[in-house]
């Protein structure tokens, strides 16, 4: 191929058509821009990703629609520009920080630490849901910071500046991390709450401590099954708690009465 098609290599698909791969090396690293219907369209992304590569005075909000490269590598090529590394996903490197870039109005931040995580797992939305494959699996992001999928914004977590898509651990404050556990306040005293859902949500009773009030909700689960309940309710991991001191806590937290009447034989 001639100049008019540098940067270009032809390719065949599996139904045999003929389509057409763009490329770009810098910095001695070889990098795919994707596949193209035309050697002209492929030669165009070319083109714009030596334009990106050169010229430092454009930014990442210089993207416009139509492009001849998708977002993502539109990205990815400048923050490679800028800080010398090549990442798939779009990633653009701050100083202790990253932006992740969903389109140019929607971007993610994170702590420099999940750098390598986020540049291996592409993230995904589904409205204000965040989701990475995982083993084959959806696994919403939040379950990275000790957040439950189903967890409850306002409610069981907070972002203390306001921002929902600041994902920096300073920025997350936790305050339900158990099942069926939620901190409440009730004439001026607080205390951690827990409840278990069968027949309607039963109160199993108030406890000073968080992991307390966890304990209970799986000691509830138990003595629940044990009645021939066969809901399979999913148990609280308490971690940095030895097994002696986790028995020691179960045999300690009563339960409310309540739930000793429930009758599950009919």
């Amino acid at each position: 191929m001639g100049k008019e098609n540098a940067g270009v290599s032809p390719a065949v698909k599996k139904d045999g058509s003929i389509y057409y791969r763009a490329s770009v090396t810098y910095r001695r690293k070889h990098i795919s821009l994707g596949g193209y219907e035309s050697a002209e369209d492929a030669h165009h992304a070319y083109e714009q990703a030596r334009l990106l590569l050169r010229e430092q005075s454009l930014g990442i909000l210089d993207y416009h629609i139509p492009s001849a490269l998708p977002f993502e590598k539109w990205v990815s090529l400048i923050n490679f520009r800028d800080n010398g590394i090549y990442i798939a996903t779009p990633i653009y490197i701050m100083r202790r920080m990253f932006y992740y870039y969903l389109d140019p109005d929607e971007i993610l931040k994170f702590d420099a630490d999940e750098l390598f995580y986020y540049s291996s797992h592409k993230i995904m939305r589904r409205g204000r849901h965040y989701f990475v494959a995982d083993y084959g699996m959806q696994v919403n992001i939040i379950n990275r910071y000790g957040i439950r999928s189903y967890s409850v914004e306002g409610r069981d977590y907070f972002f203390q500046n306001g921002d929902p898509l600041d994902f920096r651990a300073a920025n997350l404050q936790i305050v339900n991390r158990y099942i069926g556990v939620t901190k409440e306040t009730h004439r001026g005293r607080s205390a951690y709450r827990a409840r278990i859902h069968v027949r309607g949500n039963y109160i199993i009773g108030d406890y000073a401590t968080e992991e307390e009030a966890a304990i209970a909700y799986n000691k509830a689960a138990d003595l629940l099954n044990a009645k021939g309940c066969p809901k399979n309710w999913s148990r609280n991991y308490i971690e940095n708690l030895s097994g002696t001191k986790y028995q020691e806590l179960y045999d300690k937290v009563k339960l409310s009465e309540k739930l000793s009447e429930l009758d599950f034989s009919r």
